[in-house]
């Protein structure tokens, strides 16, 4: 009896101790390891339609605007004009846009953008590292990015032209 009763105590020591772990690491590095509002944007490094291979350190102490979108995506088609209006208005302000298309070939990218008329900073994610690295899921899905670095808002799902101005405003308003 008493040789059951420490085996118990042990389970249970057990069982806290890697409670405890969990609990901490989560706090620590957060509970899934995906940028959220008040973190710091994760740096990338994807190739631009330039041709140019790009990072988000070249737009440091910039309000940025990272939209993450596919073709076959219709709310991410959707939602296009709205982005390329509202980077009209802002690109002499600062603000910079960068569209992530997520997993298509460079030629339906090219095809589509040329189409629409886009001319923000369109980037390839082919390989979906970078869409993974972001937790995106749905799509699209829109991070908003303080001066500082630091993720004010992620908005999931397409976003009108009003939305889309009022949370720049409160951007640029707010550095």
């Amino acid at each position: 009896m008493g040789k059951s009763k420490r085996t118990v105590q042990v389970i249970i020591l057990i069982f806290i101790v890697i409670l405890g772990a969990y609990a901490i690491g989560s706090s620590v590095f957060g509970s899934d390891g995906k940028p959220g509002v008040g973190d710091r944007v994760p740096d990338f490094e994807l190739l631009g339609m330039d041709g140019k291979v790009h990072t988000l350190a070249e737009y440091k102490d910039k309000v940025m605007v990272i939209n993450f979108w596919g073709t076959w995506c219709e709310p991410c088609v959707d939602e296009m004009p709205a982005l390329q209006k509202q980077w009209d208005k802002w690109k002499e302000q600062g603000v910079v846009f960068i569209g992530v298309n997520v997993g298509e070939d460079q030629m339906t990218v090219d095809q589509f953008v040329h189409g629409v008329g886009v001319d923000f900073p369109i980037m390839y994610d082919k390989g979906r590292k970078v869409t993974g690295e972001f937790g995106i899921s749905p799509m699209p899905s829109t991070f908003f990015v303080s001066k500082d670095g630091k993720i004010s808002e992620k908005f999931e799902g397409q976003l009108n032209l009003d939305t889309l101005e009022y949370k720049i405003k409160q951007l640029v308003n707010s550095n």
